[in-house]
């Protein structure tokens, strides 16, 4: 993972940037034409389809010096003026802005309009940016790296970002009166891996135009890497919680062993449950604090997120999954103390496949970080069976970009997960879990729990289940001895007598 200045990139709204294996650099697969075309949903199809069946060339990447060699805060001091925004003063719900070639932002991905059914590319000109530097201002028809979406999001009549697309297949969304934290992206490949991962690039965009009062804007995009291309159609609506519709199309160009669908990508460095190694003031510190489950036989899941010692890989099977997100429950400033990066107020991102994904797993990598830097967590749909060359492999999906997840529940939820020694036992953790939720509303005085502990391996021992009114919930805590496990699967679940009333807690335990 990179280790570019991150706070830096989430203050302006940047994604990733693209890394990877270097790749051959030619022209791009789907010149611009000259004038507007016909354009539909299944051109972008039509598109990646066609460009399955050659070998992979990756976008221009040449620049001239001037903007080749920018450092970091050269390139965001050049600035999109918002009035040459497409669509800007026509009254719409929407209007873009583009982000310029520089700095780590090399490839030159094309941009279009479509407009009643035809398509044309937005012309570059320089002067649409201002420069700090006037040295990075050129003639050169360098064309763009990304988009920026705008809507009154906040604000009645005032245009904010509500979106972002910038970087390999990453984007970044908020709701209403939030700031930037995870990303998602279009296709993961060999994430984890040891021999490396592949990072698929929207090279080409399409926007269409919307009209006046509608609240929604639907946006093309053209997936190109080694191993696949791929067609999106995102239809996207921002407000209290923004959501996206995703329709996607894969065409492998060869064997896909590791793929993964709905990508999310965050930051966790540490919180109540993990800050081994971390010499740090504030309480926590993370884009996500769980990933949560929905499975396809009903079960809520909720695993919370570790920074690890050694990479951590975790695969949770099923058959089409209701759900599965990044969660970002503590909504409390005092939960974070952070005043410049405001991580209370970063996104939970929750998956909704559409239709039928069938066998599969959700997986889940954790890898070693020793800052707040670099993003180092993944989640994505991985299918049972390897994508084939030569074949289609559609997914829908909606994607709620929010405070929560977008359905209720009558279960307990985990508030907290707290973890510590043990007293006069070097090898033994205790472990401290809050619920709160609906079950503890209008409880009886004599109103009793038990919890329902398992582990793959050491023991469990001295359960205590009491209310905890500080969070109007209950608490309980409970020791483990892990023997000589190197590791533990740990589950739990709140009970009553007539069954369980909470989500399942789920922890990887390593030593």
């Amino acid at each position: 993972m990179s280790a570019v200045r991150r706070r830096d990139f989430v203050k302006i709204g940047v994604g990733l940037p693209v890394v990877g294996a270097a790749v051959k650099v030619a022209r791009a697969a789907s010149p611009a034409p000259a004038g507007p075309t016909p354009f539909d949903d299944t051109t972008v199809k039509q598109i990646a389809q066609k460009l399955a069946k050659s070998s992979f060339s990756a976008p221009p990447q040449d620049m001239p010096a001037a903007v080749r060699n920018l450092n970091f805060d050269q390139f965001r001091g050049i600035a999109f003026r918002p009035e040459r925004a497409l669509w800007h003063g026509e009254n719409l719900n929407f209007d873009v802005e583009f982000f310029p070639r520089g700095f780590l932002y090399r490839p030159k991905i094309l941009m279009n309009e479509v407009i009643d059914g035809k398509s044309a590319p937005v012309a570059y000109d320089p002067d649409m940016f201002t420069y700090a530097d006037p040295m990075s201002r050129v003639s050169d028809d360098l064309g763009f790296s990304g988009i920026r979406l705008r809507n009154p999001i906040n604000t009645p009549g005032v245009m904010e970002e509500c979106a972002v697309f910038l970087g390999a297949s990453y984007f970044r969304a908020v709701a209403r009166n939030q700031n930037y934290g995870l990303s998602a992206r279009g296709f993961a490949n060999g994430t984890g891996d040891p021999k490396g991962e592949e990072f698929a690039i929207f090279r080409e965009f399409w926007l269409e135009k919307p009209k006046q009062g509608v609240d929604s804007v639907v946006i093309h995009a053209l997936l190109d890497s080694p191993s696949v291309t791929g067609a999106f159609r995102f239809t996207i609506r921002p407000g209290a919680t923004t959501v996206f519709d995703v329709q996607s199309s894969f065409y492998p160009r060869t064997t896909i062993n590791e793929g993964g669908v709905a990508a999310l990508t965050g930051m966790f460095y540490f919180d109540t449950n993990d800050r081994n190694r971390v010499d740090d003031w504030r309480p926590a510190a993370h884009d996500s604090e769980a990933l949560q489950l929905w499975t396809g036989s009903g079960q809520q899941l909720y695993r919370p997120l570790a920074n690890p010692v050694d990479l951590q890989f975790s695969a949770f099977g099923d058959n089409n999954p209701h759900g599965f997100g990044l969660m970002q429950r503590k909504r409390s400033f005092d939960d974070y103390e952070d005043l410049a990066l405001n991580y209370e107020k970063r996104p939970s991102l929750w998956i909704e496949p559409i239709g039928d994904w069938g066998q599969g797993a959700v997986d889940l990598v954790e890898i070693p970080t020793a800052n707040e830097v670099n993003d180092n967590i993944v989640s994505f749909w991985r299918p049972a069976a390897p994508m084939q060359a030569n074949h289609e492999y559609s997914f829908t999906y909606r994607m709620y970009w929010g405070w929560d997840t977008p359905w209720p529940t009558d279960l307990a939820r985990i508030a907290a997960t707290r973890i510590g020694a043990v007293t006069d036992h070097a090898d033994a953790r205790m472990f401290v879990i809050d619920f709160s939720g609906k079950p503890f509303e209008n409880l009886p005085p004599n109103a009793q729990f038990h919890l329902i502990p398992r582990s793959s391996a050491g023991s469990i021992r001295n359960v205590v289940v009491e209310p905890n009114p500080n969070i109007k919930g209950w608490r309980t805590t409970f020791e483990f001895y892990p023997g000589d496990a190197k590791l533990a699967e740990l589950q739990c679940q709140l009970a009553n007598d007539q069954g369980p009333i909470s989500e399942q807690w789920m922890y990887h335990w390593t030593p």
